[in-house]
């Protein structure tokens, strides 16, 4: 698994809690979190209990204030330990209508701009093949995160989007 330290706040102090396994609800634990030490694993953390709201991928760091890992507020409820991240293989596959209709494109390498690479503007359905990824809603890994696991997702809402626009995605690694 993995080990991460939540501190409720900035520059590591304050109330702490060390976690290393997926949790639906951390409310109890702490009642803010301003900084964060990821010692091992990747994680996503979520905005609300039971693996709702806002999504935050993290890697082996250190972030010292929300702002580091993109974070829209000091709210952090739940959290789960990314599995996927371990092999060297990546591949997925991008449609632009739901149920994987219209055009497809496959990857297996990050992607700074679905836009300039692939005509996109929209991503409506994918398939993870292998490898666990991160969509974000802006070019250049900005904006909204949302973690993908393989799998089938027929529509943005199975990746907890509100819309189908993708601005960028990368693969996720333990690195």
């Amino acid at each position: 698994m993995g080990k991460i330290i939540f501190y409720e706040d900035r520059n590591f102090q304050g109330r702490c809690y060390e976690c290393s396994s997926d949790c639906a609800d951390l409310h109890s634990y702490f009642s803010r979190c301003n900084s964060i030490r990821v010692e091992s694993g990747c994680w996503v953390l979520y905005e609300r209990p039971n693996y709702m709201g806002h999504q935050y991928v993290l890697t082996r760091g250190e972030y010292p204030e929300y702002q580091r890992w993109m974070g829209y507020n000091d709210s952090i409820k739940s959290c789960r330990c990314i599995k996927n991240v371990y092999g060297d293989t990546y591949k997925i596959r991008l449609y632009e209508r739901p149920d994987f209709g219209g055009q497809m494109v496959e990857h297996t390498e990050d992607c700074p701009s679905v836009q300039d690479a692939f005509r996109l503007r929209e991503v409506n359905s994918c398939v993870v093949m292998d490898g666990a990824w991160a969509f974000y809603e802006q070019p250049n890994y900005r904006g909204r995160q949302y973690f993908l696991e393989r799998g089938e997702y027929r529509k943005h809402t199975d990746w907890g989007a509100s819309t189908p626009i993708v601005g960028s995605f990368r693969r996720i690694t333990d690195f």
